[in-house]
C-alpha cells in the first residue's frame, strides 16, 4: 500500500503539470484540446534529440549527476524543448486555432484539436520510430527505504518529485508575485471582465500556450524518466489529463494540481483491488464520478 501511495503522488505530481495547461486552455477559449496530450510526447522526444546533440559536442555535460541517470546535458535539453515545445504551442494556435474561432465554433476547434494530435504523433513515430526508448540503457536500481511495509524509490523519482515541486512553487510565484500572473488568473476566471480592465487577451492567449506547452514538456521528460519514451505516450495519458482538469474545475490552476493528485493516487491505489487489464478505464470511472458529485470540479465556479 506504501508502494502504491508513493507511485499514485509521483505519477499524479506529472499529471498536474500537463492538467495545468490544458485546463488553462480549455477555460479561456472555451474548447476542448486534445492535442495538448501530445506536447507531453513532443516534449520528450525534442529533449532526447537535443540531449544527444549537447553530447556529442561536449563529453564533458553528458557526465551523470550523483546517484541519478539524468545528466547535466539533459536537464540543459529539457530546458530548450521546454521553450520550443511553448512556442511550437503558440504557433499551432496562431496558424490553426485563432482562425478556427474567429470563423467557427467550439465544435469545430475539438474536432481541429484531434487532427493535429494525429498529425503530431505520425510525425514523431516518422521521426523517431515506432518503438520504445530511453534517455539513459544504464540500470536505475531501487533503494529500500522501507522494508514493513515495502518502499522501493529510484533516485530518479526522487529528482522528479523534486523538480515538479520546483516547478509548481515556481508557477506559484508567477501566479501570485506578478502582474503577468494576476492578468493569467483574471482571464481564466472571467475572460470578458479582465478585458473590461485593460487586460490584453490575445497577449494572455499566447502567455497560455506558451506556458502549457512548457509545462507539458517537463511532464513529458518527467513521465519518460519514470517509464519510456513513446509515440503514443500522448495517447495514454490524455484521459488522465482530462480527468485530472475536470476533478480539479475547468479553470483552476491549483484545482489542475490538485486533480492530478487526485487522478494519480486514484489509479495507483485502485490496482491494489482490481487487475491491470481495468487500469485504462480508471479515468473514465473519475470523470464520471466528478460529474455526478460536483459537475464544476473542486474549485470550479458555477457558469
Amino acid at each position: 500500500m506504501l508502494q502504491s501511495l508513493f507511485d499514485g503522488i509521483l505519477v499524479g505530481s506529472i499529471l498536474s503539470l500537463g492538467a495545468i495547461g490544458l485546463t488553462l486552455i480549455m477555460h479561456i477559449l472555451r474548447f476542448a484540446n486534445f492535442s495538448h496530450a501530445e506536447l507531453i510526447s513532443l516534449g520528450a522526444y525534442f529533449t532526447l534529440t537535443l540531449d544527444k546533440t549537447i553530447t556529442a559536442l561536449s563529453s564533458v555535460l553528458a557526465s551523470k549527476l550523483p546517484a541519478l541517470s539524468v545528466s547535466v546535458s539533459l536537464i540543459i535539453a529539457m530546458l530548450l524543448a521546454l521553450l520550443i515545445t511553448g512556442i511550437i504551442a503558440a504557433i499551432i494556435d496562431v496558424l490553426v486555432f485563432k482562425r478556427l474561432r474567429d470563423n467557427a465554433g467550439p465544435l469545430t476547434m475539438v474536432f481541429a484539436s484531434f487532427g493535429i494530435a494525429l498529425i503530431m504523433r505520425n510525425v514523431i513515430g516518422l521521426v523517431y520510430g515506432l518503438k520504445s526508448t530511453h534517455y539513459n540503457s544504464d540500470i536505475a536500481f531501487a533503494m529500500m527505504i522501507s522494508a514493513d511495509p515495502l518502499l522501493l524509490v529510484k533516485a530518479d523519482q526522487l529528482f522528479i518529485l523534486a523538480l515538479t515541486l520546483v516547478v509548481m512553487v515556481a508557477l506559484h510565484l508567477l501566479i501570485t508575485k506578478t502582474s503577468l500572473g494576476f492578468a493569467l488568473l483574471a482571464i481564466s476566471e472571467n475572460p470578458t471582465l479582465a478585458q473590461v480592465n485593460g487586460i490584453n487577451l490575445a497577449a494572455m492567449v499566447r502567455l497560455a500556450w506558451l506556458l502549457g506547452g512548457a509545462l507539458a514538456a517537463i511532464a513529458g521528460v518527467c513521465y519518460a524518466l519514470n517509464n519510456q519514451l513513446s509515440p503514443v505516450m500522448g495517447r495514454d495519458l490524455v484521459l488522465s489529463l482530462f480527468a485530472a482538469a475536470i476533478v480539479g474545475g475547468i479553470g483552476s490552476i491549483y484545482g489542475a494540481a490538485l486533480g492530478g493528485l487526485i487522478v494519480g493516487l486514484a489509479g495507483s491505489l485502485a490496482l491494489v483491488y482490481i487487475p491491470t487489464g481495468y487500469k485504462p478505464a480508471i479515468p473514465f470511472v473519475i470523470i464520471l464520478l466528478a460529474l455526478y458529485i460536483r459537475p464544476n470540479g473542486l474549485f470550479g465556479q458555477e457558469r
